[in-house]
């Protein structure tokens, strides 16, 4: 049995959207999985605070959770102003617009008893079927918020479709919006169309296919280069070489690193001390007096 949304997230059920979301980055931050690899609790734990979060911050799917205690939209196909009768875990369910019973008590008031097997898709004894078939039922749309690990590298989505708990398998390298379709598995035997979200990342950007990170390096590393060990958002480590004379915003493609068929690119960022001792303002000084170029020289504005 899945634990109750409010009390994964640790708010009350009268909680405003705004403590909802900052439960949630909270407990995101504390166990995502690029903060805790290998840890299958952490793992586990992370998927059932984005399933809550997914839920509560959604009005309308807080709304039917608050009212029907699931993720799924009650009321089947019918529309509105139908009835859903939901059928036992064998079966279907037969759903009733309310002209057929204007239908029924018609006739009733006419002096016969109509055959309710037209009106319920038939079923019982020997009659004959006989009015309108039921329509097919119509496919589930739902959402599945996914962390950036696993877009890069595949996994799962556990989702809650009414009384079923699924896990959605997740190809290495989707990008956000693709749509996975599961057969079947509705409450009614609808199929389920998943439309996946990525989730933000605490330090990778993704822009389409290509990953960016931001690369802190010192202000030698950036003069004389370098060897540094950066991570991918596949989840590896990787060394690479700073190029002597790097300058700030300068980008190191890693091939293949991406989502999918794209890349993931270093983004250099040149870090200047806070504190600087006077033996090395005076060196740099004298590195100012010995390297006199102006670097807005080239500049249109200059």
């Amino acid at each position: 049995m899945p634990r109750d949304h409010y009390e994964v997230l640790g708010v009350s059920r009268s909680a405003s959207s705004e403590e909802i979301t900052k439960a949630y980055k909270k407990l995101a931050r504390q166990y995502h999985p690029d903060r805790n690899l290998g840890d299958k609790t952490a793992e586990s734990k992370f998927k059932e605070i984005q399933s809550a979060y997914d839920t509560l911050n959604d009005p309308k799917k807080r709304q039917n959770y608050d009212q029907f205690g699931t993720d799924t939209p009650m009321g089947g196909a019918g529309g509105p102003g139908g009835f859903n009768f939901a059928g036992g875990p064998g079966g279907g369910g037969a759903n009733v617009d309310p002209a057929m019973f204007e239908e029924v008590f018609s006739r009733m008031h006419g002096g016969g008893m109509p055959d309710l097997s037209s009106f319920f898709g038939g079923g019982g004894g020997g009659g004959k079927k006989r009015g309108r078939r039921s329509a097919p039922p119509q496919p589930i749309e739902v959402e599945a918020r996914i962390p950036l690990s696993t877009a890069a590298s595949g996994g799962s989505v556990t989702l809650q479709i009414g009384p079923k708990r699924l896990d959605i398998k997740v190809p290495a390298g989707i990008e956000e919006g693709k749509k996975l379709r599961v057969p079947g598995q509705g409450p009614s035997g609808e199929d389920i169309t998943v439309k996946i979200l990525i989730d933000p990342h605490p330090f990778f950007r993704r822009e389409g296919k290509d990953i960016y990170l931001d690369v802190p390096i010192s202000i030698p590393e950036a003069i004389l280069g370098g060897k540094i060990e950066a991570p991918t958002v596949g989840g590896k480590r990787v060394e690479v070489k700073i190029k002597p004379g790097t300058s700030g915003g300068s980008k190191l493609r890693l091939r293949g690193l991406g989502l999918g068929d794209g890349d993931q690119y270093l983004v250099f960022k040149i870090i200047v001390p806070k504190n600087i001792q006077e033996k090395s303002m005076k060196l740099i000084e004298e590195f100012g007096k010995l390297q006199p170029e102006n670097p807005r020289a080239d500049v249109p504005w200059a």
